[in-house]
C-alpha cells in the first residue's frame, strides 16, 4: 500500500513541476528604464528594460526629441528597434555635428523617459586600405602543398583495412 502512495506522490509531483514550467511568464506592466546615449556620429541609440531589469519582450513605442546648437530642434522622431538585440532602439543619422540635448519617452503603459547630452560628430569614412602586395608561390611550392595527404590516406586505408581482416581471420581459424 505505501508503493502505491509513494507512486502517486511522485505523480503529483511530477505533475505539479510540469504544470509550473508551463505556466506563462509573468507579465511586464509598469515604467521602463531607458538609457540613451549617442552613436558615435550622428545619431542616438536607446537601450530599453524592464523596471525590473528584464529585458523587453515586445516592441515599445519611442520618441526622441532634441535641442541642440543655436537653438536647434529635432523631433519627435520615432525610434525604430534595431537587431543588434532586444530592446535596442536607434535614431539613425538625425543630427547635426554639435552637443544635444536630447530626450527619449514611451506612452503609457509602459511609461519612461530619460535625457542625455550627446556630442554629435560628422559621420567618419573608413581609412583607405593600404596596398598589399600579392605574389603567388612558387611552382615547386604548388606541387607539394597538393600531394602530401596523399600517403598519409594510403596509409591509413591500409591500417583500416588491416584492422578489419585479421580479427576476421583468427575468428575463422578458432571456429575451424
Amino acid at each position: 500500500m505505501t508503493r502505491i502512495r509513494k507512486g502517486f506522490a511522485a505523480l503529483l509531483v511530477g505533475l505539479a513541476l510540469v504544470l509550473s514550467a508551463a505556466a506563462p511568464a509573468e507579465a511586464h506592466t509598469g515604467k521602463l528604464k531607458l538609457t540613451v546615449a549617442g552613436d558615435g556620429a550622428d545619431g542616438v541609440t536607446v537601450q530599453a528594460t524592464y523596471a525590473d531589469g528584464h529585458r523587453l519582450d515586445k516592441p515599445v513605442r519611442l520618441t526622441l526629441t532634441g535641442t541642440g546648437p543655436e537653438g536647434r530642434r529635432l523631433g519627435p522622431v520615432q525610434l525604430e528597434p534595431q537587431p543588434e538585440g532586444q530592446g535596442f532602439y536607434s535614431s539613425g543619422p538625425v543630427l547635426s555635428p554639435g552637443t544635444w540635448r536630447v530626450t527619449v519617452k514611451a506612452p503609457a503603459p509602459n511609461a519612461g523617459q530619460a535625457a542625455a547630452e550627446i556630442q554629435a560628430r560628422p559621420a567618419q569614412s573608413p581609412p583607405a586600405p593600404a596596398p598589399v602586395a600579392v605574389t603567388a608561390p612558387a611552382p615547386a611550392d604548388r606541387a607539394e602543398e597538393g600531394t602530401w595527404w596523399w600517403p598519409v590516406a594510403l596509409a591509413a586505408l591500409v591500417l583500416t583495412a588491416l584492422a578489419v581482416a585479421v580479427p576476421m581471420l583468427f575468428s575463422r581459424r578458432r571456429t575451424s
